[in-house]
């Protein structure tokens, strides 16, 4: 069991010098054994290349383990690429950041690596700077009419996509399409309807976008701020002014939680605590109050249960709503925690009335125009907020689990016609291939005459999971390319943490060590007992005050909250996922660990400083 020591401690990050030994760059990573021609396997602009060496050779990258931590198959890069271009775009064509372009993206060894595009020239930073005040300040002023116009986009967004349907091809086409005059069929039919799919995953990408990146911009501006007029605090004491909001992406687990207690209120725990899914819902027909709890889960589903395990960026990512083991699971974890008197729910009054007694004191120690500035860059970094968290739910989550589940439609009408065993051989398969092989098949159906396809994509497909095995298997470097003096660019900093100290603090990482420095993601110091774990699958280990130690956290793990006492990850920033839950849940916790997973065992006694951002191992 793991107990709380203190609270809060002093929210400081602790400085570190830039490395002392060079960054290893992009040409000189060895292919790993086994993976040799891993390059073809995706868009040719995406490997690093002699074509642009000069400039890669002198930028700096870093590897992206929040989104892409593994080798991604050929598919999975259309939507890196969607989402890369997409950011770019409202980062520096759209609003015109003064000081950051976009990120740009490279694959290496499977791997996905981001340069942020950050800008140091004075006079263009005022020039951009001019340009975003008004374009940037209209989505500030406007924030909550164009939210609630963004809500209704993305939701008529999500139903087109659900609608979309992929029809085996027929035998014949049918009478009714003869007779009708339709004059169009399968080959008109199946291609415009996979374009289509890909032109909406495009659109989730941008509306995504559309405000993200001022929210972050919102945040860098507060946090920039409150560092100019309190010099001594911490970026933990910032965050933690904005916290104690809710958000649809914490609704999931809520929806959780509320089946748990009426499950127990309607007398139906015990039957819902044992077997299979299958099992369960055969068991719920019939009995008191059985039936009336199903209906309620059934009616849950939609929309709160799509919810990856993952980051919704992989085709195998397990989503709640086809894998309903996942959120079973987690109603049987807190029926027992229920059942053994543990209070279930997230401590949000507490960590609300924290957040406004911190804000009333800094507000105390201004006067003038400072107090004035204060109020306003607060409201705006608790107004943004919202949609900083809530574009999880509704693009990675809801928006990808419905693209993945239409793309699994389509390589089944693949299956059908022999071009490959299982649906998620698409996936091994580039965008530009599946649209090749859409011709080979309809030209193969349409004249009756045998195609390539079934005799060239499984033998394709197995050498490709074996290159992607093999990259899978190697260890990538963190960073490449040349230390930047400065990073500006707001995603980089707010989401994934890096920063010069990181890369210096990830650099200086050794395993053996029994100190280990992160970011203070979230106040407190606990001290407890380590569960390491790599993947979703292994949640049902966690006991009751361990501590997670894990590399990335999905908000799909937010269940598991409530039973740890901290957390430690290897990813992170102080606005990324892990940091926001676990000060939504006072939970003291550590992001950007490097080797963290590796240093810790599973059973060891750790301390977590969740205020400082040390965890040290005790045994």
């Amino acid at each position: 069991m793991g107990y709380r020591v203190a609270r809060h401690g002093n929210d400081l990050l602790a400085t570190a010098s830039h490395p002392s030994a060079p960054l290893p760059l992009p040409a000189a990573v060895p292919t790993p054994p086994g993976a040799e021609g891993w390059q073809d396997l995706y868009s040719y602009s995406l490997p690093f290349s002699d074509d642009r060496k000069e400039y890669e050779e002198s930028a700096f990258w870093f590897r992206e383990t929040i989104h892409w931590p593994r080798p991604l198959r050929p598919f999975e890069a259309t939507f890196l690429q969607d989402a890369i271009a997409s950011l770019g775009q409202f980062n520096h064509r759209h609003y015109v950041v003064p000081a950051a372009r976009g990120l740009d993206v490279r694959i290496l060894n499977g791997y996905c690596y981001l340069s942020p595009g950050s800008i140091d020239d004075v006079d263009e930073i005022a020039d951009r700077a001019e340009m975003f005040d008004e374009r940037g300040g209209f989505y500030y002023r406007h924030w909550d009419e164009l939210y609630a116009v963004w809500m209704d986009r993305i939701r008529d967004l999500l139903a087109r996509l659900d609608a979309i349907t992929f029809a085996p091809l027929p035998d014949v086409v049918p009478l009714g399409d003869v007779v009708g005059g339709r004059g169009l069929g399968s080959v008109y039919d199946l291609p415009r309807t996979f374009h289509h799919l890909l032109d909406l995953a495009v659109e989730l990408w941008q509306r995504h976008f559309e405000f993200l990146n001022l929210g972050y911009g919102a945040y860098l501006d507060y946090f920039g701020f409150c560092r100019s007029v309190f010099p001594e605090i911490g970026d933990l004491e910032v965050a933690r002014m904005v916290a104690g909001i809710d958000v649809d992406l914490f609704r999931p687990d809520q929806e959780l939680r509320r089946l748990a207690r009426a499950a127990i209120d309607l007398g139906v725990a015990e039957v819902l605590c044992a077997g299979t899914v299958e099992g369960v819902v055969g068991r719920l027909v019939g009995i008191a109050g059985g039936e009336e709890w199903l209906a309620d889960f059934t009616r849950t589903q939609q929309p709160w249960f799509n919810f990856s395990t993952g980051s919704g960026f992989y085709h195998d990512d397990a989503v709640w709503a086809d894998q309903l083991e996942y959120p079973l699971g987690f109603i049987r974890s807190y029926i027992a925690q229920l059942r053994e008197g543990h209070a279930i729910d997230a401590p949000s009054q507490r960590v609300a009335d924290e957040r406004d007694d911190l804000a009333r004191r800094a507000r105390s120690r201004l006067t003038g125009n400072d107090r004035q500035r204060f109020d306003e860059k607060l409201q705006l970094a608790r107004t943004v907020f919202h949609f900083v968290e809530n574009h999880n739910f509704y693009v990675e989550h809801w928006g990808m689990s419905l693209v993945w589940r239409k793309l699994r439609e389509l390589s089944s009408v693949f299956v059908k016609e022999g071009f490959w065993s299982s649906t998620s051989d698409m996936f091994f398969l580039r965008s530009d291939e599946v649209e090749a092989s859409l011709w080979d098949m309809l030209g193969s159906w349409a004249n009756g005459t045998p195609a390539r396809g079934p005799q060239r994509w499984p033998r394709e497909i197995l050498r490709r999971r074996a290159i992607l095995a093999a990259c899978e298997a190697s260890c990538p470097p963190p960073v490449l390319g040349v230390m930047p003096q400065s990073l500006t660019e707001p995603f980089t900093i707010m989401l994934w943490g890096i920063t010069t100290d990181s890369i210096a603090a990830g650099e200086a990482a050794t395993l053996g060590v029994t100190e280990l420095r992160g970011f203070a993601a979230s106040g407190g110091l606990v001290i407890g007992r380590a569960r390491v774990v790599l993947s979703a699958d292994k949640l049902d280990e966690v006991e009751d005050g361990e501590i997670l130690v894990t590399e990335l956290t999905s908000p799909s793990w937010a269940p598991v909250f409530g039973r740890i006492a901290g957390t430690v990850t290897e990813t992170g920033g102080m606005m990324s996922h892990v940091a926001i839950v676990c000060r939504e849940y006072g939970l003291p916790a550590v992001a950007g660990v490097a080797h963290a997973t590796q240093c810790i065992r599973t059973g060891q006694l750790l301390s977590v400083d969740g205020s400082n951002g040390i965890v040290t191992i005790l045994d």
